[in-house]
């Protein structure tokens, strides 16, 4: 994705603008630190390149962004529920248009937030009061943090996950690290299995792993670099990659996208959270590329 080519619609300071991208809205940042793209919709990372490598962050290259469906790559953002528990799959959070609050521009890099509120049309998905607010800290590495709030008068209860797409030059190249000891494979009915807390792919892998290292490392040996994913506030790392087969089968990714691809979620999983009225909840991921 060349962001400088993207149409400019509003100036917001020396290194942020407002850009249009087929059918949405994107936070373009610019820095000496880092170039990085937020989408309105679904309130979306869609780049993160930081200074001397290639994007940290992998976007397919059939993503739709007529802002009607989900985006395929970046860091979807899974809430108030991750997985098929409920419909839509994944929460509505993702298809939903987030407002920009705020942005900050400063020697060090960016910081931009988003808001989303409820309203008639989640009401009719989930019928509570909430706000939701992504904050992202661009710089030299990245850091994405959801903080969601009871603004109800009862109790309810969330899941989600920042479903993060990491960029790799081959999958079959990329080794994983920092796992834990055991995890559960949605490939082979939920069934828990022992773990070395080491992975590499060649084939399709869907795992949750649930007593993960506080630190991820993805060795990256065709781009030169180690990735480092730091999750909190989440109860499980979550790796997937369809592999060929089904991929070649995804609309809006190309038959050999999984090539590239891999995904190293925070996720609250299973039965998430319950949040009394006025309690918050934060889950985040940061990465960096050395």
């Amino acid at each position: 994705m060349n962001l400088r080519q993207l149409p400019t619609t509003k100036v917001l300071s020396e290194h942020i603008s407002l850009c249009r991208l087929d059918g949405i809205d994107v936070v373009r940042i610019l820095h000496p630190q880092c170039q990085a793209a937020i989408s309105l919709f679904g309130g979306h990372l869609l780049s993160f390149r930081p200074k001397g490598h290639e994007d940290v962050i992998w976007m397919s290259e059939a993503a739709d962004f007529s802002g009607h469906s989900a985006i395929r790559g970046g860091i979807p953002v899974c809430w108030p529920w991750f997985g098929k528990v409920a419909s839509p799959s994944h929460g509505f959070a993702r298809t939903s248009l987030w407002q920009l609050e705020s942005f900050n521009d400063h020697k060090q890099g960016v910081t931009v937030t988003l808001t989303l509120h409820d309203s008639p049309k989640t009401h009719a998905i989930w019928p509570f009061r909430f706000l939701s607010r992504l904050h992202f800290d661009l710089g030299e590495r990245l850091k994405v943090q959801i903080t969601s709030t009871n603004t109800d008068y009862r109790p309810w209860t969330m899941s989600g996950a920042l479903h993060t797409y990491l960029n790799v030059g081959d999958i079959t190249q990329a080794k994983l690290t920092g796992l834990g000891n055991e995890y559960t494979d949605s490939l082979a009915e939920n069934q828990r299995f022992p773990s070395n807390g080491t992975l590499m792919i060649d084939d399709a892998v869907d795992r949750l792993y649930p007593e993960s290292e506080p630190s991820i490392m993805v060795e990256d040996p065709p781009h030169y670099r180690r990735l480092t994913v730091k999750n909190s506030g989440h109860n499980s790392a979550v790796v997937w990659n369809p592999w060929q087969e089904a991929s070649a089968g995804m609309a809006d990714m190309t038959p050999d996208g999984y090539i590239t691809m891999l995904c190293v979620e925070s996720a609250l999983a299973d039965q998430g959270i319950t949040l009394a009225p006025g309690q918050s909840h934060h889950i985040t991921t940061e990465i960096s590329a050395d």
